[in-house]
């Protein structure tokens, strides 16, 4: 069977080491469009741009270990269309049949429109090593930095640009920040821990532009305020890349549709990763994290082969800031009680979330224990007393 694997992530590269691990022997393919063999991507905001990481060690494989499993692994190739019929990938190179397609396109980050100056130099926007590459000669001490965004990645890298001595405004449209994504409390532990080191934040403030002409020079707020910068990241999300899926006419939700064993609605193209979207609680769910990839590539990896495994989300995710360490276990959507647990040191504190009284999500930060616990409670299907969540001396307790 010849398996070709479109994108160059983290979900590629554990889909080809699953198929390979699990026996398939026949000709296996990775396309990427990056000139880089497979990397992580969490440590681009962090560790890397601060320079305490180079892309050796982000490299997720060294080169022999591809040429050894026999993986044909093209990079700097773009794929362009896919003939569905034929079953044929045309690339910028070349054409690829195949019996397996799969689909690891990952996302793209957001920016903001060119009308309203997303496009000038000095904008710039972190998913890739090329986007870090262009931004860390420019976080030098003193200069000015405007956030546009107050998710996990706006939140990252002002934390970085602090350490590295800059002036950091951050600028979040919504109420407060992480508001798509965690609840108020979470915010408050992280937007003290921010104010705490310099940052300053501006929450429920609209941007009208961002200004300047050959180069940005600040952002024009919807209030007449003007914050005056040298350079601007754009934190604003990112979007599924869907569209060689959608013009080869696959289902599109959410990303790219699949069913529960990672299926698209071509039986011989499969999805996998934060491109792609699986059935969830009566919707759509398409996970955007490290964990996620892996579960959801490897899982594929094992139905291309012939196993019908439901692939089951199991959400977490990490976030570096500053000094502190936000781990996060579960999905807390739909979440209808919030408790909060203090912990032992600056800045940490857990908060748990409850649906109908059962426990589904933890916000970890600076606290490993209340995470551990919390994510072995909710793997458990373990759900405490609320109540007891903030009284009880040893998290451990709750596991009886």
């Amino acid at each position: 069977m010849r398996i070709v694997i479109v994108g160059g992530g983290q979900a590629a590269a554990s889909m080809a080491a699953r198929l390979r691990a699990k026996g398939h022997e026949g000709p296996l393919t990775v396309i990427g469009n990056e000139p880089a063999a497979p990397y992580q991507r969490p440590p681009l905001s962090k560790a890397y741009l601060l320079g305490q990481m180079g892309l050796d060690r982000l490299t997720l494989r060294a080169p022999e270990w591809w040429r050894d499993q026999g993986i044909a692994l093209h990079l700097s190739e773009t794929a362009l269309s896919i003939d569905r019929a034929g079953q044929v990938l045309t690339t910028d190179r070349g054409t690829y049949s195949y019996d397996a397609l799969a689909l690891t396109t990952g996302a793209a980050p957001r920016r903001l429109p060119a009308a309203m100056g997303g496009d000038l130099p000095g904008t710039h926007v972190i998913r890739s090593l090329a986007d870090v590459d262009a931004l860390a000669p420019q976080m030098r001490e003193g200069r000015r930095l405007v956030v546009i965004g107050g998710g996990y990645i706006g939140l990252e890298a002002a934390a970085v640009a602090r350490k590295l001595g800059l002036e950091v405004t951050l600028i979040e449209a919504a109420l407060r920040i992480l508001g798509r994504v965690a609840a108020a409390q979470t915010a408050d532990l992280i937007r003290a821990l921010h104010r705490a080191h310099g940052v300053t934040i501006l929450e429920g403030t609209g941007i009208s532009r961002i200004t300047g002409d050959d180069r940005a020079t600040g952002v024009a707020l919807t209030d007449g305020r003007q914050i005056d910068a040298d350079l601007v990241i754009m934190g604003i999300g990112v979007l599924p890349e869907t569209a060689l899926a959608g013009a080869a006419g696959l289902d599109l939700d959410n990303g790219i549709a699949t069913d529960l064993h990672g299926r698209t609605s071509d039986p011989s193209i499969w999805a996998a990763g934060d491109c792609a979207s699986t059935p969830w609680q009566g919707g759509r769910l398409r996970l955007e994290s490290v964990g996620g990839a892996i579960d959801m590539a490897e899982c594929v990896a094992d139905n291309m082969l012939g196993l019908t495994r439901d692939y089951v989300p199991k959400a977490w995710f990490w976030s570096d800031q500053f000094d502190a360490k936000l781990q996060i276990a579960g999905l807390n959507a739909g979440h209808d009680q919030v408790v909060t647990r203090a912990g032992q040191g600056d800045h940490a504190a857990s908060v748990w979330y409850y649906r109908q009284g059962t426990l589904i999500a933890v916000d970890a930060l600076n606290d490993a224990r209340a995470y551990m616990i919390g994510k072995r409670l909710i793997e458990g299907g373990i759900s405490p007393d609320p109540a007891a969540i903030s009284t009880v001396a040893d998290l451990k307790a709750l596991m009886a």
